[in-house]
C-alpha cells in the first residue's frame, strides 16, 4: 500500500475544520448515537468517508428514483452498507446498526448474520478465506474464524468516541485499523492484543487503507494526507501531496503507479510511487471514494450518487459511465461471476460491468 493518509469528511458542504453543516442528518442516517466530543475545535462526530458519500447524495438527490438491480435483492441486503470484502468463497458486507450480511452466490442471495454490536460498522478485511476483522464506531473491532459466518467482539477501545473507518488484514496474525483523528491500532497476535500506534504527529482523519505491492500499505486521509507504510512494522512515510483537500483513496494501479482521489472530482496520478503527481481530467466534479481495478484491467471510480468514471489506460484518462444506479456507493466489488456489486445507500446492487467495446470520451477540462 502506498502513503495515503488524510481522511477528513470534507466536501463542498463540509469544512475540514468546522462543525459540519449537516452532521445531524448524517448521524441519523448512520444510526449513530454519539454525543458531542470534548474536542471542541474538531467535528464532534467525524464522518466516515462512506457516510459522507451517502449524505452528499441525499442532500442533492433526495427525490431521485430508486436504483434498479439486475434482479430483486433480498431485504437483508437493502439497508445502508458501508464496506464489503470477498474471502474466496463468500462476500460479506457491513453497515449501519451493526448490520452484517453474507452471500455465497456472487450476490444473488443474501443472509443476515448475527452481530455482537449495534454500532455502525465501516470496514471489513479478510486475511484468508476464514480469518477476518470488522471495525466501526464506538471503537469496536469484530473477529471471525469461519469465513464470516459468525462474529465475536474482539476489542473495544476505552474511549467510546473512537471511530474506526477502515481495516487491513496483513495475514492471520497481523492487522491494522485506522480512523478518525488519526487513530491507529495494530495487532500481531491475531487480535489477542490491539496496541495504539502513532502514524503522524497530526490528528487528521485517516479514511482508507489499501494494500500495495509486496508488503506496502497506503493510507488516504484528511487535509491532503497521503501515507505509505513500506511494511507492517515500519514507520509511515508521508508522501508529497498534490492538493490540500481530503483524499478518500490511494490505490496502486501498477508497480510505482498510484491514483489518489477525493473531493470535487480531484484525481491525481503518480508514476514514481508518490514522489510527484499529475492532475487527471475528470468529466464529473463529484466526490470519489473508492477505486476498483477489474480483472480486465479497467479501473472504475465511484462514490457520490450518479458519479462513475471508467479508465482503460491505467488511469491516464477517464470517461463518465452511467449504470442504472442513482444512489451513493461506498464500496464496489467484482463478484466471482464477473458482475459488479455496488454497496451503499441502496444496500447492494448488482450491475453489469462497463461495455468494453464502448469508446472512451475525450478528457474533460480540469475541474477547479
Amino acid at each position: 500500500m502506498g502513503n495515503a493518509f488524510t481522511r477528513r469528511a470534507t466536501s463542498p458542504a463540509l469544512s475540514s475544520r468546522r462543525q459540519p453543516e449537516h452532521s445531524g442528518a448524517m448521524r441519523a442516517l448512520a444510526g449513530n448515537s454519539h454525543q458531542s466530543s470534548t474536542r471542541s475545535v474538531r467535528n464532534p462526530l467525524p464522518l466516515t468517508l462512506r457516510q459522507l458519500i451517502v449524505l452528499v447524495s441525499l442532500l442533492g438527490l433526495a427525490l431521485a428514483p430508486l436504483a434498479h438491480a439486475a434482479s430483486p435483492i433480498p431485504h437483508a441486503a437493502r439497508g445502508l452498507l458501508l464496506d464489503a470484502a470477498l474471502n474466496g468463497h463468500a462476500i460479506v458486507a457491513v453497515g449501519e446498526r451493526g448490520a452484517i450480511v453474507r452471500s455465497v452466490d456472487s450476490g444473488e442471495t443474501w443472509e443476515s448474520l448475527a452481530s455482537p454490536t449495534h454500532a455502525t460498522l465501516t470496514g471489513i478485511a479478510f486475511a484468508n478465506p476464514t480469518i477476518g476483522w470488522v471495525v466501526g464506531h464506538d471503537g469496536v473491532i469484530l473477529y471471525t474464524r469461519d469465513g464470516g459466518e459468525t462474529w465475536t467482539e474482539q476489542f473495544h477501545a476505552e474511549d467510546r468516541e473512537t471511530v474506526f473507518l477502515d481495516v487491513a488484514a496483513i495475514d492471520t496474525a497481523r492487522a491494522i485499523a485506522i480512523g478518525a483523528f488519526g487513530v491507529c491500532y495494530t495487532t500481531r497476535d491475531s487480535g489477542r492484543n490491539w496496541l495504539r500506534q502513532h502514524l503522524s504527529e497530526e490528528d487528521n482523519h485517516l479514511n482508507r487503507i489499501t494494500h500495495g505491492h509486496d508488503s506496502e500499505l497506503f493510507i488516504a486521509g484528511e487535509r491532503g494526507t497521503l501515507l505509505r507504510l513500506p511494511a507492517f512494522n515500519k514507520p509511515a512515510e508521508r508522501l508529497a501531496s498534490p492538493h490540500e483537500a481530503s483524499f478518500y483513496g490511494l490505490t496502486p494501479v501498477s508497480t510505482d503507479t498510484l491514483l489518489a482521489y477525493g473531493l470535487r472530482g480531484h484525481i491525481y496520478r503518480s508514476q514514481d510511487d508518490g514522489s510527484s503527481w499529475q492532475r487527471v481530467a475528470s468529466p464529473l466534479p463529484a466526490l470519489f471514494s473508492n477505486a476498483l481495478r477489474l480483472k480486465s484491467g479497467t479501473i472504475i471510480l465511484s462514490g457520490q450518487a450518479r458519479a462513475f468514471l471508467v479508465s482503460r489506460d491505467a488511469g491516464r484518462t477517464f470517461r463518465a459511465w452511467q449504470p442504472p444506479l442513482t444512489t451513493a456507493v461506498a464500496e464496489l466489488l467484482e463478484a466471482p461471476n464477473g458482475l459488479l456489486l455496488a454497496f451503499g445507500e441502496a444496500g447492494v446492487t448488482r450491475l453489469e460491468p462497463p461495455d468494453n467495446n464502448s469508446a472512451p470520451e475525450a478528457p474533460a477540462p480540469l475541474s477547479p
